[in-house]
Protein backbone atom coordinates (compact mmCIF):
# COMPACT_ATOMS: atom_id res chain seq x y z
CA UNK A 1 0.00 0.00 0.00
CA UNK A 2 3.09 2.53 0.58
CA UNK A 3 2.41 5.91 1.99
CA UNK A 4 -0.95 5.97 1.16
CA UNK A 5 -1.65 2.88 3.17
CA UNK A 6 0.36 3.86 5.97
CA UNK A 7 -1.51 7.74 6.21
CA UNK A 8 -4.92 5.81 6.10
CA UNK A 9 -4.56 4.45 9.59
CA UNK A 10 -4.22 8.12 10.82
CA UNK A 11 -7.14 10.30 11.87
CA UNK A 12 -8.15 12.65 9.39
CA UNK A 13 -7.86 16.46 11.20
CA UNK A 14 -11.13 17.88 9.78
CA UNK A 15 -10.86 21.42 11.39
CA UNK A 16 -7.48 21.59 9.72
CA UNK A 17 -9.07 21.23 6.67
CA UNK A 18 -11.94 23.41 6.96
CA UNK A 19 -9.75 25.99 8.03
CA UNK A 20 -7.75 25.48 5.11
CA UNK A 21 -10.94 25.41 2.99
CA UNK A 22 -12.12 28.73 4.59
CA UNK A 23 -9.29 30.63 3.95
CA UNK A 24 -8.79 29.27 0.77
CA UNK A 25 -12.43 30.67 -0.21
CA UNK A 26 -11.29 34.33 1.23
CA UNK A 27 -8.16 33.88 -0.72
CA UNK A 28 -10.15 33.59 -3.91
CA UNK A 29 -12.88 36.19 -3.02
CA UNK A 30 -10.23 38.56 -3.19
CA UNK A 31 -8.59 37.55 -6.19
CA UNK A 32 -12.04 37.39 -8.03
CA UNK A 33 -13.06 40.39 -6.37
CA UNK A 34 -9.86 42.48 -8.34
CA UNK A 35 -11.87 41.83 -11.94
CA UNK A 36 -15.18 42.43 -10.68
CA UNK A 37 -13.79 46.14 -9.52
CA UNK A 38 -12.28 46.78 -12.84
CA UNK A 39 -15.48 49.18 -14.11
CA UNK A 40 -15.20 51.06 -10.71
CA UNK A 41 -11.49 51.41 -11.23
CA UNK A 42 -11.74 52.24 -14.89
CA UNK A 43 -14.28 55.16 -14.67
CA UNK A 44 -12.48 56.07 -10.96
CA UNK A 45 -9.07 56.73 -12.83
CA UNK A 46 -9.86 57.39 -16.75
CA UNK A 47 -8.14 54.04 -17.14
CA UNK A 48 -8.17 52.68 -20.43
CA UNK A 49 -8.17 49.08 -21.88
CA UNK A 50 -4.50 48.22 -21.97
CA UNK A 51 -3.95 49.97 -18.45
CA UNK A 52 -6.90 46.91 -16.91
CA UNK A 53 -4.99 44.56 -18.92
CA UNK A 54 -1.44 45.34 -17.05
CA UNK A 55 -3.11 44.79 -14.01
CA UNK A 56 -4.94 41.41 -14.70
CA UNK A 57 -0.95 41.11 -16.47
CA UNK A 58 0.74 41.86 -13.26
CA UNK A 59 -1.54 39.82 -10.73
CA UNK A 60 -1.38 36.62 -12.82
CA UNK A 61 2.27 36.57 -13.38
CA UNK A 62 2.68 36.93 -10.08
CA UNK A 63 0.01 34.60 -8.85
CA UNK A 64 1.21 31.97 -11.63
CA UNK A 65 4.61 31.84 -11.92
CA UNK A 66 5.82 32.04 -8.51
CA UNK A 67 3.86 29.32 -7.70
CA UNK A 68 5.56 26.60 -8.59
CA UNK A 69 8.90 28.01 -7.83
CA UNK A 70 7.62 28.74 -4.56
CA UNK A 71 6.54 25.02 -3.98
CA UNK A 72 9.67 23.81 -5.14
CA UNK A 73 11.60 26.05 -2.21
CA UNK A 74 9.21 24.94 0.16
CA UNK A 75 9.37 21.04 -0.70
CA UNK A 76 13.38 21.44 0.20
CA UNK A 77 12.30 23.73 3.53
CA UNK A 78 9.15 23.38 4.55
CA UNK A 79 7.33 26.86 5.96
CA UNK A 80 3.63 26.29 7.16
CA UNK A 81 3.85 29.59 9.05
CA UNK A 82 4.52 30.90 5.54
CA UNK A 83 0.57 30.59 4.85
CA UNK A 84 -0.50 33.87 7.56
CA UNK A 85 2.49 35.71 5.61
CA UNK A 86 0.71 35.13 2.32
CA UNK A 87 -2.33 36.23 3.63
CA UNK A 88 -0.70 39.43 5.08
CA UNK A 89 0.62 40.14 1.81
CA UNK A 90 -3.24 39.58 0.33
CA UNK A 91 -4.39 41.79 3.06
CA UNK A 92 -2.34 44.59 2.22
CA UNK A 93 -2.72 44.63 -1.15
CA UNK A 94 -7.12 44.72 -0.58
CA UNK A 95 -6.28 47.65 1.64
CA UNK A 96 -4.41 49.39 -1.22
CA UNK A 97 -7.23 48.19 -3.98
CA UNK A 98 -9.57 50.52 -1.26
CA UNK A 99 -7.76 53.39 -1.09
CA UNK A 100 -4.95 53.74 -3.32
CA UNK A 101 -4.77 57.35 -4.90
CA UNK A 102 -2.64 56.74 -7.76
CA UNK A 103 -2.72 53.77 -10.53
CA UNK A 104 0.36 52.70 -9.46
CA UNK A 105 -0.33 51.82 -6.22
CA UNK A 106 -3.18 50.08 -7.79
CA UNK A 107 -0.68 47.95 -9.45
CA UNK A 108 0.93 46.99 -6.14
CA UNK A 109 -1.93 46.19 -4.89
CA UNK A 110 -2.43 43.52 -7.35
CA UNK A 111 0.25 42.30 -7.08
CA UNK A 112 0.49 41.95 -3.02
CA UNK A 113 -2.66 39.73 -3.88
CA UNK A 114 -1.06 37.75 -6.93
CA UNK A 115 1.87 37.23 -4.12
CA UNK A 116 -0.31 36.04 -1.65
CA UNK A 117 -1.96 33.21 -3.93
CA UNK A 118 1.44 32.00 -5.23
CA UNK A 119 2.31 31.75 -1.40
CA UNK A 120 -0.77 30.26 -0.12
CA UNK A 121 -1.50 27.56 -2.67
CA UNK A 122 1.04 25.26 -2.73
CA UNK A 123 2.39 25.39 1.06
CA UNK A 124 -1.70 25.43 1.89
CA UNK A 125 -1.95 22.01 -0.68
CA UNK A 126 0.64 20.63 1.30
CA UNK A 127 -0.78 21.17 4.81
CA UNK A 128 -4.18 19.37 3.04
CA UNK A 129 -2.24 16.50 2.28
CA UNK A 130 -0.79 16.12 5.71
CA UNK A 131 -4.07 16.28 7.07
CA UNK A 132 -5.83 13.92 5.04
CA UNK A 133 -5.26 10.74 7.11
CA UNK A 134 -4.76 9.18 3.82
CA UNK A 135 -8.18 10.43 2.26
CA UNK A 136 -6.00 12.37 -0.22
CA UNK A 137 -8.52 13.44 -2.79
CA UNK A 138 -11.60 14.34 -0.30
CA UNK A 139 -8.80 16.35 1.03
CA UNK A 140 -7.89 18.21 -2.24
CA UNK A 141 -11.55 18.96 -2.82
CA UNK A 142 -12.33 20.18 0.32
CA UNK A 143 -9.35 22.64 0.32
CA UNK A 144 -10.58 23.32 -3.36
CA UNK A 145 -13.78 23.81 -2.68
CA UNK A 146 -13.54 26.50 -0.72
CA UNK A 147 -11.28 28.32 -3.88
CA UNK A 148 -14.01 27.87 -5.98
CA UNK A 149 -16.87 28.90 -3.72
CA UNK A 150 -14.70 32.12 -3.43
CA UNK A 151 -14.36 32.58 -6.79
CA UNK A 152 -18.16 32.93 -7.53
CA UNK A 153 -19.00 34.68 -4.38
CA UNK A 154 -16.52 38.00 -5.48
CA UNK A 155 -18.62 38.60 -8.31
CA UNK A 156 -21.93 38.91 -6.31
CA UNK A 157 -20.24 40.62 -3.20
CA UNK A 158 -18.90 43.04 -5.61
CA UNK A 159 -22.10 43.97 -6.77
CA UNK A 160 -24.18 44.05 -3.72
CA UNK A 161 -21.68 45.89 -1.97
CA UNK A 162 -18.64 47.48 -3.42
CA UNK A 163 -20.84 48.83 -6.55
CA UNK A 164 -22.84 50.89 -4.21
CA UNK A 165 -20.65 51.94 -1.67
CA UNK A 166 -18.51 52.64 -3.84
CA UNK A 167 -13.77 51.42 -4.04
CA UNK A 168 -13.83 52.29 -0.05
CA UNK A 169 -15.88 49.41 0.59
CA UNK A 170 -13.08 46.78 -0.62
CA UNK A 171 -11.27 47.52 2.65
CA UNK A 172 -14.42 45.83 5.03
CA UNK A 173 -13.15 42.53 2.87
CA UNK A 174 -9.79 42.92 4.54
CA UNK A 175 -11.08 41.66 7.64
CA UNK A 176 -11.87 38.73 6.21
CA UNK A 177 -8.26 38.45 5.47
CA UNK A 178 -6.69 39.99 9.00
CA UNK A 179 -9.05 36.87 10.28
CA UNK A 180 -7.45 34.82 7.59
CA UNK A 181 -4.04 36.02 9.24
CA UNK A 182 -5.06 34.65 12.36
CA UNK A 183 -6.41 31.49 11.56
CA UNK A 184 -3.22 30.23 9.41
CA UNK A 185 -0.68 31.15 11.77
CA UNK A 186 -2.73 28.47 14.41
CA UNK A 187 -2.73 25.96 10.85
CA UNK A 188 0.96 26.59 10.42
CA UNK A 189 1.95 26.09 14.24
CA UNK A 190 -0.79 22.51 13.94
CA UNK A 191 1.41 21.52 10.44
CA UNK A 192 4.91 22.68 11.85
CA UNK A 193 4.25 20.43 14.95
CA UNK A 194 2.64 17.06 12.59
CA UNK A 195 5.93 17.72 10.15
CA UNK A 196 8.44 17.48 12.91
CA UNK A 197 6.81 14.61 13.97
CA UNK A 198 6.48 12.58 10.96
CA UNK A 199 9.93 14.05 9.87
CA UNK A 200 11.41 10.58 10.07
CA UNK A 201 9.12 9.18 7.37
CA UNK A 202 9.84 9.22 3.81
CA UNK A 203 7.30 9.63 0.88
CA UNK A 204 6.99 6.85 -0.86
CA UNK A 205 5.53 6.64 -4.53
CA UNK A 206 5.59 4.85 -7.72
CA UNK A 207 9.06 3.59 -9.05
CA UNK A 208 8.18 4.13 -12.79
CA UNK A 209 10.72 5.12 -15.23
CA UNK A 210 11.50 8.81 -15.55
CA UNK A 211 10.37 8.80 -18.81
CA UNK A 212 7.25 7.66 -17.90
CA UNK A 213 6.46 10.04 -14.98
CA UNK A 214 7.63 13.40 -17.56
CA UNK A 215 5.17 11.68 -20.07
CA UNK A 216 2.52 11.38 -17.63
CA UNK A 217 2.90 15.28 -16.25
CA UNK A 218 3.17 16.75 -19.36
CA UNK A 219 -0.26 14.77 -20.18
CA UNK A 220 -1.87 16.00 -17.36
CA UNK A 221 -0.84 19.62 -17.90
CA UNK A 222 -2.40 19.23 -21.13
CA UNK A 223 -5.80 18.08 -19.77
CA UNK A 224 -6.02 21.14 -17.29
CA UNK A 225 -5.04 23.12 -20.39
CA UNK A 226 -8.05 21.89 -22.05
CA UNK A 227 -10.03 22.26 -19.36
CA UNK A 228 -9.12 25.19 -18.35
CA UNK A 229 -9.67 26.75 -22.14
CA UNK A 230 -13.44 25.60 -21.41
CA UNK A 231 -13.41 27.03 -18.02
CA UNK A 232 -12.06 30.51 -19.21
CA UNK A 233 -14.94 30.72 -22.07
CA UNK A 234 -17.69 30.06 -19.33
CA UNK A 235 -16.30 32.17 -16.93
CA UNK A 236 -15.14 35.14 -19.00
CA UNK A 237 -18.08 35.04 -21.87
CA UNK A 238 -21.23 33.10 -20.80
CA UNK A 239 -23.12 35.93 -19.47
CA UNK A 240 -22.62 37.42 -22.84
CA UNK A 241 -23.31 34.10 -24.73
CA UNK A 242 -26.90 33.88 -22.68
CA UNK A 243 -27.52 37.81 -23.30
CA UNK A 244 -26.64 37.73 -26.87
CA UNK A 245 -28.45 34.74 -27.64
CA UNK A 246 -31.62 34.75 -25.18
CA UNK A 247 -32.23 38.61 -24.73
CA UNK A 248 -31.14 38.20 -21.24
CA UNK A 249 -30.74 41.05 -19.03
CA UNK A 250 -27.21 41.54 -16.60
CA UNK A 251 -28.85 39.80 -13.49
CA UNK A 252 -29.95 36.96 -15.62
CA UNK A 253 -27.08 36.44 -17.07
CA UNK A 254 -24.89 36.56 -14.03
CA UNK A 255 -27.53 34.01 -12.38
CA UNK A 256 -26.88 31.65 -15.64
CA UNK A 257 -22.93 31.73 -14.56
CA UNK A 258 -23.53 31.39 -10.86
CA UNK A 259 -25.34 28.06 -11.94
CA UNK A 260 -22.23 26.67 -13.88
CA UNK A 261 -20.20 27.72 -10.70
CA UNK A 262 -22.28 26.16 -8.36
CA UNK A 263 -22.07 23.00 -10.54
CA UNK A 264 -18.01 23.75 -10.30
CA UNK A 265 -18.50 23.68 -6.82
CA UNK A 266 -20.35 20.29 -6.09
CA UNK A 267 -17.98 18.42 -8.77
CA UNK A 268 -14.96 19.29 -6.67
CA UNK A 269 -15.87 18.09 -3.81
CA UNK A 270 -17.52 14.94 -4.98
CA UNK A 271 -14.11 14.29 -7.57
CA UNK A 272 -12.27 14.05 -4.74
CA UNK A 273 -14.71 11.69 -2.58
CA UNK A 274 -15.28 9.19 -5.59
CA UNK A 275 -11.59 9.32 -6.56
CA UNK A 276 -10.73 7.68 -2.74
CA UNK A 277 -13.18 5.53 -3.65
CA UNK A 278 -12.48 4.02 -7.23
CA UNK A 279 -9.44 5.61 -8.12
CA UNK A 280 -8.23 9.21 -9.72
CA UNK A 281 -7.41 7.87 -12.87
CA UNK A 282 -10.99 6.41 -13.29
CA UNK A 283 -12.22 9.96 -12.23
CA UNK A 284 -10.18 11.69 -14.59
CA UNK A 285 -11.52 9.40 -17.61
CA UNK A 286 -14.96 10.20 -16.99
CA UNK A 287 -14.58 13.74 -16.37
CA UNK A 288 -12.94 15.19 -19.34
CA UNK A 289 -14.17 12.79 -21.60
CA UNK A 290 -17.74 12.23 -19.92
CA UNK A 291 -18.73 15.75 -20.00
CA UNK A 292 -18.13 16.13 -23.78
CA UNK A 293 -21.90 15.11 -25.05
CA UNK A 294 -23.24 18.31 -22.76
CA UNK A 295 -20.55 20.45 -24.26
CA UNK A 296 -21.50 19.97 -27.51
CA UNK A 297 -25.17 20.10 -26.79
CA UNK A 298 -25.04 23.47 -25.09
CA UNK A 299 -24.56 25.85 -28.25
CA UNK A 300 -27.84 24.55 -29.76
CA UNK A 301 -30.80 24.29 -27.02
CA UNK A 302 -33.03 26.87 -25.35
CA UNK A 303 -32.64 28.98 -22.30
CA UNK A 304 -33.94 26.43 -19.58
CA UNK A 305 -31.59 23.72 -20.93
CA UNK A 306 -28.34 25.91 -21.16
CA UNK A 307 -29.30 26.75 -17.18
CA UNK A 308 -29.43 22.45 -16.70
CA UNK A 309 -26.22 21.85 -18.95
CA UNK A 310 -24.14 24.43 -17.20
CA UNK A 311 -25.04 22.66 -13.71
CA UNK A 312 -24.04 19.39 -15.33
CA UNK A 313 -20.84 20.73 -17.18
CA UNK A 314 -19.40 22.24 -14.24
CA UNK A 315 -20.09 19.06 -12.16
CA UNK A 316 -18.33 16.90 -14.15
CA UNK A 317 -15.40 19.38 -15.37
CA UNK A 318 -14.50 20.10 -12.02
CA UNK A 319 -14.49 16.83 -10.73
CA UNK A 320 -11.27 16.26 -12.92
CA UNK A 321 -9.03 18.60 -10.90
CA UNK A 322 -8.62 17.08 -7.52
CA UNK A 323 -7.95 13.60 -9.15
CA UNK A 324 -5.58 15.31 -11.35
CA UNK A 325 -3.83 16.84 -8.82
CA UNK A 326 -3.79 13.70 -6.34
CA UNK A 327 -2.41 11.36 -9.40
CA UNK A 328 0.67 14.18 -10.17
CA UNK A 329 0.88 14.21 -6.52
CA UNK A 330 1.51 10.23 -6.19
CA UNK A 331 3.66 10.30 -9.50
CA UNK A 332 6.00 12.64 -7.73
CA UNK A 333 6.47 11.48 -4.23
CA UNK A 334 7.80 14.36 -1.88
CA UNK A 335 7.33 17.71 -4.51
CA UNK A 336 3.64 17.72 -3.23
CA UNK A 337 4.33 22.07 -3.33
CA UNK A 338 5.95 22.07 -6.52
CA UNK A 339 2.82 20.06 -8.14
CA UNK A 340 0.47 21.88 -6.28
CA UNK A 341 1.96 25.27 -7.31
CA UNK A 342 2.52 24.42 -10.91
CA UNK A 343 -1.32 22.75 -11.32
CA UNK A 344 -2.58 25.74 -9.28
CA UNK A 345 -0.67 28.29 -11.08
CA UNK A 346 -0.84 26.60 -14.30
CA UNK A 347 -4.75 26.82 -14.24
CA UNK A 348 -4.59 29.78 -13.62
CA UNK A 349 -2.21 31.27 -16.18
CA UNK A 350 -3.77 29.75 -18.77
CA UNK A 351 -7.40 30.91 -17.84
CA UNK A 352 -6.25 34.13 -18.28
CA UNK A 353 -4.17 33.49 -21.28
CA UNK A 354 -7.10 31.87 -22.93
CA UNK A 355 -9.79 34.25 -21.80
CA UNK A 356 -7.65 36.95 -23.45
CA UNK A 357 -7.50 34.72 -26.83
CA UNK A 358 -10.85 33.45 -26.84
CA UNK A 359 -11.84 37.45 -26.65
CA UNK A 360 -10.43 38.07 -29.83
CA UNK A 361 -12.01 35.37 -31.78
CA UNK A 362 -15.50 36.38 -30.29
CA UNK A 363 -14.48 39.85 -31.93
CA UNK A 364 -13.61 38.19 -35.02
CA UNK A 365 -16.54 35.50 -35.43
CA UNK A 366 -18.73 36.10 -32.58
CA UNK A 367 -19.51 34.69 -29.39
CA UNK A 368 -21.38 31.86 -30.16
CA UNK A 369 -18.74 30.99 -32.52
CA UNK A 370 -16.27 30.97 -29.16
CA UNK A 371 -18.70 28.30 -27.48
CA UNK A 372 -19.19 26.37 -30.69
CA UNK A 373 -15.33 25.69 -30.97
CA UNK A 374 -14.73 24.97 -27.21
CA UNK A 375 -17.49 22.43 -27.33
CA UNK A 376 -15.15 19.55 -29.10
CA UNK A 377 -12.14 20.68 -26.42
CA UNK A 378 -13.07 17.81 -24.04
CA UNK A 379 -12.32 14.99 -27.30
CA UNK A 380 -8.89 15.94 -26.28
CA UNK A 381 -9.73 13.61 -22.96
CA UNK A 382 -8.73 10.28 -24.78
CA UNK A 383 -4.93 11.77 -24.00
CA UNK A 384 -5.77 10.01 -20.60
CA UNK A 385 -4.80 6.80 -22.35
CA UNK A 386 -1.38 7.63 -21.51
CA UNK A 387 -1.48 7.73 -18.07
CA UNK A 388 0.16 4.93 -16.20
CA UNK A 389 -2.51 2.19 -14.76
CA UNK A 390 -3.43 2.49 -11.44
CA UNK A 391 -1.10 -1.14 -10.62
CA UNK A 392 2.02 0.62 -12.05
CA UNK A 393 1.14 3.08 -8.40
CA UNK A 394 1.69 2.15 -4.87
CA UNK A 395 -0.46 3.71 -2.96
CA UNK A 396 -3.29 4.86 -5.47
Amino acid sequence: MGTAGTMRAATTAWPVLIAISMCHMVNDVMQSMLAAIYPLLRAEFALSYAQIGIMTFAFQVTASLLQPLIGAATDRHPQPRSLSLGMASTFCGVLLLAFAPQYGLLLAGAMMIGIGSAVFHPESSRVARLASGGRFGTAQSLFQMGGNFGQSLGPLLAAFIVVPLGRPAVAWFAVAAALGVATLWQVGTWAEGRRRAHAARRETGPSLPRGVVIRAIVVLALLTFTKNIYNAAMNSYFTFFTIEKFGLGPQGAQIMLFLFLAGMAGGVMLGGIVGDRIGPLRVIWFSILGVLPFTLLLPHVGLVATGALAVVIGLILASAFPAIVVFAQELVPGRTGMIAGLFFGFAFGMGGISAAALGVLADAKGIETVFLLCSFLPVLGILTIFLPRPNRLRGM
